[in-house]
């Protein structure tokens, strides 16, 4: 499971039908369910209380466990909530072990993943982390095109 640890401050205070008092919001990605798309160790620039759809990256309580924050990528609205699931089609904690999230577990929506800058200061190692390091995150299937598999499943 990918879990995320919060830097100080950056969590928000949702309450529903308001806006949460904090917009962004910056994770720290721990474990591999979302790998390729994100690595462990990764910052993630978070918008809480933003819009979202199928195909987004998303940062939500677990739903058995609420003070755990997960990221995890929206496949569809089902009955009660969203069902989610990892990129990495190997690892576990996803909508498979645990079911649909809440609508209100969903806390906001991953905008960009970026890599520790690193030991090296050199400006050609700043302008390498630019080029590789920083990456926006954006809506669509997994890698391993988990949507389909998403559907497929259910069909069953």
């Amino acid at each position: 499971m990918t879990e995320l640890g919060q830097e100080p401050g950056a969590g928000p205070e949702r309450v529903p039908g308001r806006e949460p008092r904090v917009p962004w919001g910056i994770a720290e990605v721990t474990g591999p369910s979302m790998y390729p798309t994100l690595r462990h160790g990764d910052q993630l620039l978070v918008r809480y209380g933003a819009p979202v759809k199928a195909g987004d990256v998303a940062v939500l309580r677990h739903p058995l466990q609420q003070d755990l924050l997960i990221v995890k990528r929206l496949v569809e609205w089902r009955d009660g909530g969203w069902w989610v699931l990892g990129d990495n089609p190997g690892a576990e904690g996803d909508s498979r072990v645990f079911g649909t999230v809440p609508e209100e577990l969903l806390l906001g929506r991953v905008r960009v993943r970026y890599r520790p800058l690193g030991g090296q200061r050199s400006a050609r190692a700043v302008v390498s982390w630019l080029v590789s390091g920083v990456r926006p995150v954006l809506a669509g299937r997994s890698p391993a095109g988990r949507l389909s598999l998403s559907r497929r499943l259910r069909a069953r």
